[in-house]
C-alpha cells in the first residue's frame, strides 16, 4: 500500500476563510459510496451501478463531498486500501480538505444492510442488546473501544452507531440495535459505548433522538406505515436519558430519528425538521454543540436501478415540501449535515433564493470542520494518518480482540430455565442451527431426533416477513410462534431431553416454549462454540435479560408504546437470568 500523503497543518478558520460556496455546500452532504474491486474506488457510471451511486472521484473533485458513508462490507484489506485511495484523492483537491468515511455497524451478525453490516473480516461480537445483557459497563467500554480501534484501522473515521433508542415497544424491528428497555440501563451502556469508540479515536453518532423507540404499532420508520413515534404514557423524558448520558459522555454526534412525533407539542413533522427539537431542546436546553446529522434520504429518495427499486423519501410530515424547502426547513431547525445525499443543487438554490443564509453555513462547516481537527485528519499526529500502518490484519481480529469478543459473547448469554447438560462424544446429539464439526467436538452428532440422547435446537425469534426487498430485512410484527412450529419442538422435547435457544434479536413470546420440559436459553448472537461451553457448563452463563418477555402478543399489543415494561404480567422479567456454573 502507498504511504498517504502528509498533510500541511491548517486550522479551521483558515480552511473556512479560504472555502468557495460550493467548498461548503459539499462539506455538508454525507454521500453514500461503495467500494471498488480489490480496494478501487467506483467510478462506474450511475446507469451502471445496481445502487445509483454518483462516481467516488467526481463526489470528491467536482461536488466537494467530504464525507463519505460506506455501504458494502468489503474485507478490511480492500477496505483499508481503499481508505487510502479516498485520502490521496482527497488530497489532490483544490483545498485537500480531507474525507471524513463512516460506516453503520460492522461487527454484529445483523445482514439487514441498511442499518448494520457484518463480515469482512472485523472481530465478531453480539448485537449491542446484548451487551446490555452483561450488565457490565466497564467490559462495554473496552470491547468498544476495541471497535472503534478497528474501525480507525481500516481507515474508518465515523461510527453511525449507538443507538440510544429505548426498547419500549416489543414488536419494533430494531430492538437488537438499542442497549434495552430500562432507561437507567441504557444511559450507563450507551455512555460507556460511546466513551470507548470516541477514546480509540472514533466520532460515535448517538441515534436516533429525541428516542425512536416508541414507534406507533412497532413500525419501523423507515417506511411510511412507521412515520410517527406516539406516547400515550406520556414517557417522552424517559426516551431522553440515553441521549443525556451520551452527551455527558462526549458524543460528538448526534442523528435526530425520522419518525414525525403524536401526542407532543411539537409539529408533526420528522424530528429533524422540528427547530424545537433539534436547537431547542438538544442544542439549547442539553447543551450540544457537535454535528447534527441527518438520517439518509429525508431530502432526496434514492432509484437502484438495476434492481428496479427505489428507497422511499423519509421526510414524514414534510412530503409535500421539494428537496429546496427540505434543507432549508432542515438548517433552520439546527441541522449541520445531510445524511445519504449527493446533490448539492437543492442548498446552492436555497442561498440563492435567500431561504439559507451563508453565515448559517459557516455555522455549520465550522463544526464539520472542527471535528475533522479532533479526529487527527487537517493536522495528522505520527502514527495516525501521515505515515504507513502496520498491516490491518495485524490490528483486526487479533488473537486479544477475539478473545475479548468471547469474553462479551459468554456474558451476554442469559439462562431462563432448566440448568446445563452433559456433553461428551458418548453423547448422541440431535442439532438444528449448529454447525456439525463444531458439535462433533463436544459430543457425537446425529441426523434425526430419534436417533439422540440429546437436542440442542437454536431457533430464531418470530416475527412476519414483510414483501419487498427492501422491507424483508425488518423483522417486524408478531412475536409468538406458529403452532405448529410449538408442535415440532413439543414432539422432539417430549422423546429426549432438549436445550432451546433463542435469538433474541426481539422480545419473543417463549410462553410455549417454557411450558415443555426443556432447558431455555436466550442469546443475541454467539458463536456455536460459545453456546455448546455454557449448554456443557464449561463456562458461566451469568447474562441477565435487558428487557422484559411479554407472555402473549395480546399483552404486547394492549400496552403503551412508550412505557418501559408495559406488557401485563411477562413470562420473563427485566434482569431474570439463571446463574449456570
Amino acid at each position: 500500500m502507498e504511504p498517504s500523503p502528509t498533510l500541511a497543518p491548517r486550522t479551521v478558520d483558515a480552511l473556512l476563510a479560504a472555502m468557495t460556496l460550493e467548498e461548503k455546500v459539499g462539506s455538508l452532504l454525507v454521500a453514500r459510496v461503495v467500494t471498488g474491486a480489490d480496494g478501487s474506488l467506483w467510478e462506474g457510471a450511475d446507469e451502471e451501478s445496481p445502487f445509483g451511486f454518483v462516481p467516488t472521484t467526481e463526489l470528491i473533485r467536482e461536488r466537494h463531498v467530504t464525507h463519505l458513508t460506506l455501504m458494502n462490507p468489503a474485507p478490511v484489506e480492500e477496505l483499508a486500501a481503499w481508505s487510502a485511495r479516498i485520502r490521496r484523492t482527497a488530497a489532490a483537491a483544490r483545498l485537500g480538505v480531507p474525507v471524513s468515511l463512516a460506516a453503520d455497524p460492522l461487527h454484529g451478525r445483523t445482514r439487514n444492510a441498511q442499518v448494520a453490516q457484518s463480515g469482512g473480516g472485523f472481530t465478531t461480537l453480539p448485537e449491542p442488546i446484548g451487551l446490555a445483557a452483561t450488565r457490565d459497563p466497564d467490559l462495554v467500554r473496552r470491547t468498544a473501544k476495541m471497535i472503534g480501534t478497528e474501525l480507525r484501522a481500516a481507515g474508518l473515521h465515523i461510527a453511525l452507531h449507538p443507538m440510544a433508542d429505548l426498547a419500549t415497544e416489543p414488536r419494533w424491528a430494531r430492538v437488537a440495535g438499542t442497549f434495552g428497555e430500562d432507561p437507567a440501563l441504557a444511559a450507563e451502556m450507551v455512555a460507556a459505548y460511546v466513551a470507548g469508540l470516541q477514546e480509540a479515536g472514533i466520532a460515535a453518532t448517538a441515534k436516533h433522538f429525541p428516542g425512536g423507540g416508541p414507534q406507533a404499532r412497532g413500525e419501523d420508520a423507515h417506511f411510511e406505515r412507521g412515520a410517527h413515534t406516539v406516547y400515550p404514557g406520556g414517557r417522552f423524558e424517559d426516551h431522553l436519558a440515553p441521549f443525556t448520558a451520551a452527551l455527558r459522555s462526549g458524543v460528538v454526534r448526534v442523528m435526530p430519528g425520522y419518525a414525525a412525533p403524536l401526542g407532543l407539542d411539537y409539529d408533526e413533522v420528522g424530528f429533524a425538521f422540528e427547530r424545537r427539537i433539534v436547537t431547542g431542546l438538544l442544542r439549547e436546553r442539553l447543551g450540544f454543540d457537535g454535528v447534527v446529522v441527518t438520517d439518509f434520504n429525508i431530502v432526496h429518495g434514492m432509484r437502484l436501478p438495476r434492481l428496479g427499486l427505489s428507497f422511499p423519501v423519509r421526510a414524514w410530515g414534510m412530503l409535500h415540501a421539494d428537496p429546496v424547502e427540505r434543507v432549508a426547513r432542515l438548517l433552520d431547525a439546527g441541522v449541520d449535515q445531510f445524511g445519504g445525499e449527493d446533490d448539492p443543487a437543492p442548498l446552492l438554490t436555497a442561498v440563492e433564493r435567500g431561504l439559507v443564509t451563508v453565515g448559517r453555513l459557516d455555522e455549520s462547516v465550522r463544526r464539520v470542520l472542527r471535528e475533522k481537527d479532533r479526529l487527527g485528519l487537517l493536522r495528522p499526529a505520527p502514527g495516525v494518518e501521515d505515515v504507513e500502518p502496520e498491516p490491518v490484519r495485524e490490528r483486526i481480529a487479533t488473537p486479544a480482540h477475539r478473545e475479548l469478543a468471547r469474553t462479551v459473547q459468554r456474558a451476554s448469554l442469559v439462562a431462563l430455565q432448566g440448568a446445563p447438560v452433559l456433553l461428551s462424544h458418548d453423547v448422541r446429539v440431535y442439532a438444528e442451527g449448529v454447525d456439525p464439526g463444531i458439535l462433533a467436538r463436544f459430543a457425537s452428532p446425529v441426523d434425526a431426533p430419534e436417533d439422540a440422547d440429546l437436542a440442542i435446537l437454536r431457533l430464531a425469534a418470530p416475527y412476519e416477513p414483510r414483501e419487498g426487498m427492501l422491507e424483508q430485512g425488518f423483522h417486524d410484527g408478531s412475536l409468538e410462534f406458529s403452532s405448529e412450529e410449538v408442535s415440532r419442538i413439543a414432539a422432539i422435547a417430549a422423546t429426549i431431553p432438549t436445550v432451546i435457544d433463542v435469538f433474541l434479536e426481539r422480545p419473543a413470546v417463549l410462553t410455549p416454549l417454557a411450558a415443555l420440559p426443556v432447558s431455555l436459553i436466550g442469546s443475541f448472537g454467539v458463536d456455536d462454540d460459545v453456546l455448546l461451553e455454557a449448554v456443557s457448563g464449561a463456562a458461566p452463563v451469568t447474562g441477565r435479560l435487558p428487557f422484559d418477555l411479554p407472555r402473549s402478543m395480546a399483552a404486547v399489543e394492549a400496552s403503551r408504546e412508550d412505557v418501559p415494561f408495559d406488557t401485563a404480567d411477562p413470562l420473563f422479567r427485566f434482569g431474570d437470568g439463571l446463574v449456570w456454573s
